[in-house]
């Protein structure tokens, strides 16, 4: 039978990599993001917004129905939780209305699929892969928002491992700065900033989006099957740096 996988985020630079490389192993790839966007290399696109899908039940209930529908069988053999929100502001500005919104799409939608695709998963003896992030352990000022949801992230998916133990495996990739198109665009006309990012990695570059969809294939592959609760950092060597004053 053939195998599936969906992907949220589908339509990020993460998010289409991942599709890209999934497709091209032979996965029924079932994409899904609030918006279609051009050239996903997906089977079927799922559009769904993922608040909203925590917030009503009726709403929920319909985009799982519409996933278990364009699955090549009752398996799943993979659920990638990589769609996320970012907020940026300081702690004085931030509102109730920010954390409900990065919580919601971050944290709490992985835990709502997992669960809902669980029978699916468990009979394909599946993975699930979380896509958190550096900010999990290391952070800086106006990241408050997201640095905790994909802290909680990395808990969920240790919880997770442990509370469903052999049934399915649940890891977590945590990737410092990834070359998108987002990112990118957040450096037009700042050259010199863009370089002092990928300088500040060791490896002195940045990640490119199939070294995170690459590690999503492993984790997800039968290469990784004594893995469970796991965080992969992709990071360039950042965790191990100390930054002295001088």
């Amino acid at each position: 039978m053939e195998q599936a996988v969906v992907i949220t985020g589908a339509a990020g630079g993460i998010g289409q990599t991942l599709c890209q490389l999934f497709k091209q192993q032979g996965y029924v790839v079932i994409a899904s993001d609030r918006i279609e966007a051009e050239g996903i290399a997906c089977d079927t696109f799922v559009p769904a917004d993922l608040q909203k899908l925590c917030q009503v039940t009726e709403y929920r209930e319909q985009v799982i129905q519409t996933i278990r529908g364009h699955l090549p069988g009752e398996e799943l053999h993979a659920l990638i939780n990589n769609a996320a929100v970012q907020i940026v502001k300081s702690t004085d500005d931030l509102t109730v209305e920010d954390w409900h919104t990065t919580l919601d799409v971050n944290l709490v939608a992985p835990f709502l699929l997992t669960q809902m695709l669980l029978p699916e998963l468990e009979r394909a003896s599946g993975s699930v892969v979380n896509v958190a992030s550096i900010h999990a352990q290391l952070t800086k000022p106006g990241f408050v928002c997201y640095a905790t949801s994909k802290a909680a992230l990395v808990g969920l998916t240790k919880s997770m491992a442990i509370d469903l133990g052999p049934r399915i495996r649940v890891n977590a990739i945590c990737p410092a700065a990834v070359e998108t198109p987002m990112l990118l665009a957040g450096f037009e006309g700042q050259q010199q900033n863009l370089q002092d990012l990928a300088d500040y990695h060791p490896i002195k570059r940045l990640a490119h989006p199939m070294e995170i969809a690459e590690a999503a294939g492993f984790l997800i592959s039968g290469k990784s099957s004594f893995m469970t609760g796991e965080v992969l950092n992709i990071c360039g060597g950042i965790t191990a740096r100390l930054h002295d004053p001088a």
